[in-house]
């Protein structure tokens, strides 16, 4: 009997647009909140799951988490053939590039999945599948990170998942660039996008932000960090922030996944 022939990968070409440095504040994100884990591990595999047109991402996934796991390795995975002939060329020692889609199609069990603007193309209801999915390929320290951002990196929100689900939402942002605290509602992943209206909880959630913001105007004098970490302050009052001053510095403010979650 002839040997079964693998099944074909499971997903959607993205359009596979990267640009070098856009994932720059997740990636530091991961390496601090999931470098513990990576070091603990004998042999620490991360996945870049649709990295797009260009390797530029995987590269600099590899790069950063190396900074504080040294034995991390980094394989890229793309459904688009082609993308992936194109990244042979860059492989080095801690980096491959992979044919596949949302099965990982690797004999272990990664300890991290970044899939970074790879669902904003799929109907919402799609996502929870999509999440089942993945998650069920994690090393039971493993972590998905699933989210969106622009261009060039300034807005950027993500889940962060373990094996049994969705943890937490972090939203993050280049602080000078920011008006208001709801203009990252635009890079709302999308399991949340949608629910971005009046008697969901992301909603409220973005409404008493901004409030906060406005709130701490005369911070602004300081500079915008201040303004933030003093937004952030507040609004813990409130809302169960996951983080600390650590993370806030950078632009960052975590929340736990159930105080968002979209209502049924």
């Amino acid at each position: 009997m002839s040997a079964r022939a693998p099944s074909r990968p499971v997903g959607s070409v993205t359009r596979g647009t990267t640009n070098p440095n856009r994932l720059r504040r997740m990636d530091r994100w991961i390496a601090a909140v999931h470098g513990a884990a990576l070091r603990r591990a004998a042999d620490p595999v991360a996945v870049d799951l649709g990295y797009g047109a260009a390797p530029w991402t995987a590269l600099e996934l590899l790069r950063r988490l190396r900074g504080t796991a040294p034995r991390a390795r980094v394989v890229g995975i793309e459904i688009e053939p082609a993308r992936v002939s194109a990244a042979k060329p860059y492989e080095r020692e801690g980096l491959a590039f992979r044919h596949g889609g949302f099965e990982i199609p690797l004999p272990q069990r990664p300890l991290l999945i970044r899939a970074a603007n790879v669902l904003r193309q799929y109907d919402e209801a799609e996502v929870a599948g999509v999440w089942e999915r993945l998650c069920a390929r994690l090393d039971p320290d493993g972590l998905l990170v699933e989210g969106t951002c622009d261009e060039i990196g300034r807005r950027h929100v993500w889940v962060a998942l373990g094996p049994e689900g969705p943890r937490t939402v972090t939203f993050a942002t280049r602080l000078g660039s920011l008006e208001r605290p709801s203009d990252l509602a635009e890079r709302l992943p999308k399991a949340l996008i949608h629910r971005n209206v009046p008697g969901e909880p992301v909603h409220a959630f973005l409404r008493d932000f901004d409030r906060a913001w406005a709130a701490a105007a005369p911070y602004a004098s300081y500079g915008a960090r201040q303004r933030w970490m003093r937004t952030v302050r507040d609004l813990r009052g409130d809302w169960p922030v996951a983080d600390g001053p650590g993370r806030w510095r950078q632009g960052e403010v975590t929340v736990t996944w159930e105080a968002l979650a979209p209502r049924a």
